[in-house]
């Protein structure tokens, strides 16, 4: 039973990452079992999917984290899980860790106590290659899945069936993105034996879907071959800090500021559609953000005109100079990426010098 008190706390750690000098991972105290997305009849679907979000978070578990490569130490730490369960590490590492030749995850270990005794898990942490230039910043819902999850119960109402009753493996893509994904991301290899797949390219979602789906949404990338990165998710609590519409800009602003402060190096791609409002959210970066981010591409899902807010955005990442891509077809998105040079086969130095220098004009249609 998920709220039976005899049930063990275990703990879910999300996807990390890191720099030279600092790690961020977030993890969470959970009385519910591990979810296992096999096939399945209808009706277990739909007690498996409502077991994610009927999960019971446990408050007051203290977590352990542990990062080492070799015999050098760079973390060992703890935390105490929040009222939602959560514990968010944002920490210095002790020792500074070099960045790999290849991107790469890497493994931390988390370490708890419950009715058993002792427990460990792994923790996954991306750690970009030292000379990486590029990396992507991509939303999931309605970008990569139609998710039906955003904007509030009214949306989870509408598409119930598709949001608790179907498995990763019965979702569709949206079409063509599995191809520009991987055009974008660049060849994917892994490291060590049972690692997550690393692409050459460092991906990271932000999405504001709930957190309870994480392991859901995982699964679901990695059966559509979609590159796998850290995701960046909301609590969905019912409230005016976590819960509307302003919340969902607010949450993508500063999840996309957070990424693009930890790498002021790396210049960064980002992806999104026309139904949440990325646009803004993405000209905000440009402004924040002057010369960090290469190239936009915008998902025209919506069969609407864009309101004034889009309008303004879209002056504002016209006047940077920065690459806009505006369609409806992943396809046609493909032919953008070569035409400013980010398609993978460009190594990085031609990747900014034809972003940087591009003297065609900086809007794309869908045409």
């Amino acid at each position: 039973m998920v709220f039976s008190r005899l049930t063990d706390t275990r703990i879910q750690p999300y996807l990390g990452f890191r720099n030279r000098e600092r790690l961020r991972l977030s993890v969470r105290a959970l009385r519910s079992p591990a979810p296992r997305f096999h096939r399945r009849s209808r009706v277990g679907a739909l007690r498996k999917m409502l077991s994610q979000f009927a999960s019971r978070e446990v408050e007051g578990v203290e977590v352990r984290l542990v990062l080492e490569h070799g015999d050098t130490v760079h973390l060992d730490t703890r935390g105490t899980s929040d009222k939602e369960g959560f514990v968010h590490f944002d920490l210095e590492l002790d020792a500074k860790a070099d960045l790999p030749q290849s991107t790469a995850w890497e493994s931390a270990r988390v370490e708890w106590l419950n009715a058993e005794g002792p427990q460990q898990a792994d923790a996954s942490i991306l750690a970009p290659a030292a000379s990486s230039d590029i990396a992507i910043i991509s939303d999931i819902d309605d970008t990569i899945i139609e998710s039906g999850i955003t904007g509030g119960l009214r949306n989870v109402a509408r598409n119930w069936k598709r949001v608790v009753a179907q498995m990763p493996s019965e979702r569709h893509t949206v079409p063509g993105a599995p191809e520009f994904y991987g055009n974008l991301s660049g060849p994917r290899h892994h490291l060590p034996e049972g690692a997550l797949p690393a692409s050459k390219r460092p991906f990271f979602y932000v999405s504001s879907s709930p957190w309870n789906i994480f392991s859901y949404l995982l699964t679901f990338k990695q059966i559509n071959n979609l590159p796998v990165g850290p995701m960046m998710l909301r609590d969905w609590g019912l409230n005016a800090q976590t819960f509307g519409h302003s919340s969902h800009g607010a949450h993508k602003d500063l999840a996309i500021a957070s990424i693009l402060g930890m790498y002021p190096d790396m210049r960064f791609a980002l992806v999104g559609d026309d139904t949440q409002g990325d646009l803004p959210a993405f000209a905000k970066a440009v402004a924040d953000f002057p010369g960090q981010v290469a190239a936009i591409f915008l998902r025209r899902a919506a069969d609407e005109p864009f309101d004034s807010d889009e309008q303004d955005a879209k002056a504002i990442i016209e006047e940077a100079d920065v690459p806009l891509w505006l369609g409806d077809d992943y396809s046609k998105g493909k032919a953008f990426l070569s035409s400013i040079g980010l398609a993978h086969e460009s190594d990085a130095e031609e990747v900014v010098q034809t972003v940087s220098g591009a003297k065609e004009p900086s809007t794309a249609s869908a045409e």
